[in-house]
């Protein structure tokens, strides 16, 4: 094995050419003699000074943690390029609800899905014992316990709309993805180019896909974004991902607890590392000087997004940091299993408002389009509307009769009169619309069998998508609640998500489509 100075020289010479340092890599160009090297032209893979600091981080990880019998020593302090490492030998084991929480929306689905159906078979069998103590009733007097269950859940006829004319989609319609090698369940559509569409999976890659305008063009090779997990890392999940506003850049989250921003080449631009934790939820705020990150270590991190450093840590919850949310560039909501919601503010040391009265882990937060309320949901099968000028939530949404796990505001212009719309989706296996200047329920849509994993309204607010485990997607009209269309999949559905114009709908699925 040989290294040579040269060689040296030119990646660092592609590193500052890939990241914008054009000034820089001309000066250093000419003071290395890059131009006389033998590599001048060589075919290097974006990236690859990273690539190889990478590798090497892993090999020093290794070499610090691995006993002389081939035992590993439990370290949760991170490698770092510049500083001694130190091991964190004092690192408290998860609690059991956290490790249900564990890598990604995925696995929290899963576990959450699995222990609600453990609960459903218990309630079955006490069902059943009831009924086979009430052998003494005359047998043309007994009602079917299941089938009056079964009628309570889906409301009032006002409130469901039955369509039979539902359009079934073809396969032929849809165009499936194929690269990934482990489930997918995180999407995100670039929001200037409405045909570009990211992928996030459990196989250690986000992938960049250029979507065909129309059918009969060919899919090109997606660029492939490899995350180079730790050689001892079970789980290799992307967990989470967000473009900037402009959409020139990518910001992806993964298990590992370090964030990455990428370009639309796919070219790394920063690897940003101080969660000590599985990243939970990731967004950028409008302007695009900032990400925000929240992680199982119950904290959450403002980033420069110029210089790739932490600017802020916050360590208010108690618990592990499941979404957030920005109210504008400065100002941000955060959401934790400990069942809080605190507003905070870029720069200060202190939350500008605590938000309590959810029972139970809270799964998402989102700032309605107008930027005056805050939607909150939780496994305390309720969600809730608040807003800043008061502590108590303005409305408790409380007709869901199991965990509400996703939510969207509708969108909506300042100058309109249409109702201030929530959308809901639980493990009860239905969707609800609501009215967020009442409190009211508009609308009960129940079409799917299993829980509803995700919800999302397409630009113009008239449509409303839905997926679920049990393999469908459902496509329904908000004005009447009527389904309009349905999918059949080949897995269950993680996320659904519309592009900027409305025409393409991306469904994540278990089967690494």
């Amino acid at each position: 094995m040989s290294v040579t100075s040269e060689e040296i020289n030119y990646l660092i010479f592609r590193y500052l050419q890939e990241s914008g340092f054009v000034h820089t890599g001309f000066a250093f160009q000419n003071e290395s003699h890059i131009h006389k090297s033998e590599f001048r032209n060589a075919n290097v893979q974006p990236g690859a000074l990273v690539s190889v600091l990478q590798k090497g981080l892993l090999y020093m990880d290794l070499e610090l943690h691995v006993n002389e019998d081939g035992s590993e020593r439990e370290c949760t302090g991170p490698v770092v390029l510049i500083g001694p490492h130190r091991c964190d030998k004092q690192a408290k084991k998860p609690k059991r609800e956290e490790v249900i929480s564990r890598g990604s929306k995925r696995d929290r689905k899963e576990g959450k899905r699995s222990q609600r159906q453990q609960q459903q078979q218990i309630q079955d069998r006490e069902k059943r014992a009831r009924i086979d103590q009430e052998d003494d009733r005359d047998e043309d007097q007994m009602m079917d316990t299941d089938q009056v269950e079964d009628i309570s859940v889906v409301g009032t006829p006002a409130e469901v709309i039955e369509n039979t004319e539902v359009k079934v989609i073809p396969a032929s319609d849809a165009i499936t993805l194929k690269g990934h090698t482990a489930d997918v369940f995180v999407c995100s559509w670039n929001p200037a180019s409405p045909t570009l569409l990211a992928s996030g999976s459990g196989d250690a890659t986000a992938r960049i896909w250029q979507i065909p305008t129309n059918g009969e063009e060919a899919l090109p090779e997606p660029i492939v974004l490899k995350h180079l997990p730790a050689l001892t890392d079970i789980n290799r999940d992307v967990t989470t991902m967000d473009w900037n506003s402009s959409g020139t850049l990518l910001a992806t989250g993964f298990y590992d607890g370090q964030a990455r921003i990428w370009t639309q080449r796919g070219q790394l631009r920063h690897l940003m590392s101080q969660h000590r934790g599985p990243i939970f939820a990731l967004k950028w705020n409008k302007k695009g000087n900032y990400i925000l990150t929240g992680s199982l270590d119950h904290t959450t991190i403002v980033w420069d997004t110029t210089t790739g450093e932490a600017k802020q840590q916050h360590e208010f919850h108690k618990g592990a940091v499941l979404d957030v949310d920005w109210l504008d560039n400065t100002t941000f909501a955060t959401s934790s299993s400990d069942g809080k919601v605190y507003v905070c503010k870029v720069g200060n040391a202190e939350p500008l408002k605590v938000f309590e009265g959810h029972k139970d882990e809270v799964n998402a937060i989102r700032w309605d389009p107008l930027g005056e309320l805050l939607a909150s949901c939780s496994d305390d099968k309720t969600a809730k509307v608040w807003s800043l000028s008061q502590d108590e939530c303005l409305f408790d949404l409380t007709s869901h009769t199991d965990a509400v796990y996703d939510m969207t505001w509708a969108p909506r212009e300042p100058s309109s009169k249409d109702p201030r719309m929530l959308a809901t989706a639980s493990f009860d296996t239905s969707v609800r619309l609501w009215d967020a200047n009442t409190g009211a329920c508009l609308r009960v849509l129940s079409r799917h069998i299993e829980a509803v994993y995700t919800v999302a309204f397409n630009p113009t607010g008239t449509h409303l998508a839905t997926g679920s485990p049990d393999h469908t997607i459902n496509i329904w009209r908000v004005q009447d609640g009527a389904l309009v269309k349905t999918y059949q999949g080949e897995g269950g559905i993680f996320e659904v998500d519309w592009n900027s114009t409305g025409d393409k709908l991306a469904a994540c699925v278990a089967n690494g489509t």
